[in-house]
């Protein structure tokens, strides 16, 4: 398996470049970075989320501004590109407001606003692709009318554009993790061999609109041949344990050698364990806890104990709440706070929720990288970033179709 992160030994200059609009903490250029490209400039408006950001991408250009005030061309001018230079616009702009049909709802829609602010740059950089992720629930949002004036949008950009809903164990990420991707190339370039095949089996349950435009547009398997997910306990066994509420020092040794291909991936690099302490839980938490095995849930909790609103709700219902994680499958999704209200977020054999780093680990990040901020803070950081292992896996096929549209623009000169 190929490190996420190179050491300064192997590593090659990167060959295509990139902006990353709307970045957060940087998962998505991480994914793209290992890909080999390389962010000239990052826009994110969180002054926490841009630190760390510039922390673990010191050559990059890191923004603070309102994206709305940003002058696109004076951007370009201090790269130093002509339009069409640059290989790739990419970020997780909101869609949600976007519409190119209904100019009065739109016009007070800010979010609407800042989709349009994207386009001004791809108008501005005139890129070859342009990458958007979004949640799957983009597909249906008002019956897919958003999702069709994107694609209309990128199309009169000049650009073929297409969708695909990505989950993320399919390409090596521990956790029940979709994201909606929109993918759009120029100069004739076909879109279909830019998303990348699932290299990993996985087990899934598709929980939300699958179709648009009368297709399927989730991206499953083409073979049963495949390797398995990566479980919890391949991510995150060899990280010192931690008692509730206990801190891990920062430059903490690893518990154990790493034990399987996916730990060497992530502690490439890295000699210490960094953003590991855990969260004083409850007395009540603490007590609940007790009674959920691996793999478990809400419903082996004594009902006396469960909170007020769980005590009505029905057995089948909230499935995931106050889970203790199962170790050999894949995590709830991480979101912006690993509370145990809104998933299984115990660690499988030890009495407290995860680490800032277990759920970086979960979403793929390196050890290497750093998150800075409150704890709460880096929650967040982690919660709303794409897993860089997707965010490579897309990169890779991205970077095998320019290159391809490359040699075949110098075969016909």
């Amino acid at each position: 398996m190929a490190k996420l992160r190179s050491t300064a030994a192997e590593s090659q200059p990167p060959s295509l470049t990139m902006i990353d609009l709307f970045a957060g903490a940087g998962g998505l250029s991480e994914g793209l970075h290992e890909a080999g490209m390389q962010t000239l400039y990052a826009n994110e408006i969180e002054e926490r989320y841009a630190q760390t950001y510039a922390i673990n991408h010191p050559e990059t250009i890191v923004d603070t501004s309102d994206i709305r005030s940003v002058d696109a061309r004076a951007v370009r001018s201090r790269l130093g590109l002509n339009r069409g230079d640059l290989d790739l616009l990419a970020g997780g702009p909101p869609c949600q407001g976007f519409s190119i049909n209904a100019p009065v709802r739109s016009s007070e829609d800010k979010r609407n606003h800042l989709f349009k602010d994207f386009l001004r740059f791809v108008d501005e950089f005139q890129p070859r692709a342009v990458l958007i992720e979004n949640v799957p629930g983009l597909v249906s949002y008002e019956g897919g009318d958003t999702l069709g004036a994107i694609l209309a949008a990128l199309t009169n950009h000049g650009y073929a554009s297409d969708v695909r809903i990505l989950y993320a164990p399919h390409f090596g990420v521990p956790q029940t993790r979709w994201r909606t991707i929109v993918l759009g190339l120029r100069d004739h370039v076909s879109v279909d061999d830019a998303f990348p095949i699932p290299v990993r089996s996985a087990p899934l349950r598709v929980n939300f609109t699958s179709k648009f435009a009368g297709r399927n547009i989730v991206t499953i398997p083409d073979t049963i041949e495949l390797p398995p997910h990566t479980t919890v306990r391949d991510a995150i066994d060899d990280l010192p344990i931690l008692q509730n509420g206990e801190a891990s020092p920062e430059g903490s040794p690893y518990r154990l050698p790493p034990q399987n291909d996916f730990q060497k991936m992530m502690r490439a690099g890295s000699a210490e364990v960094m953003n590991h302490s855990a969260a004083r839980l409850s007395r009540l938490n603490l007590e609940r806890m007790q009674h959920i095995s691996p793999g478990g849930n809400w419903t082996q909790i004594p009902f006396h104990l469960l909170p007020k609103g769980m005590q009505r709700a029905r057995r089948t219902d909230h499935t995931r709440r106050y889970g203790r994680v199962d170790p050999d499958g894949l995590a709830s999704t991480i979101l912006t706070k690993c509370d145990p209200h809104w998933g299984s977020y115990f660690h499988y054999n030890q009495d407290r929720a995860f680490t800032v780093r277990e759920a970086a680990r979960i979403q793929t990040f390196p050890d290497t990288f750093r998150f800075v901020g409150s704890r709460v803070e880096q929650y967040e950081q982690v919660g709303n970033a794409v897993p860089p292992l997707l965010a490579a896996a897309i990169g890779r096929s991205l970077a095998r179709v320019l290159g391809r549209s490359t040699s075949d623009l110098m075969r016909a000169i």
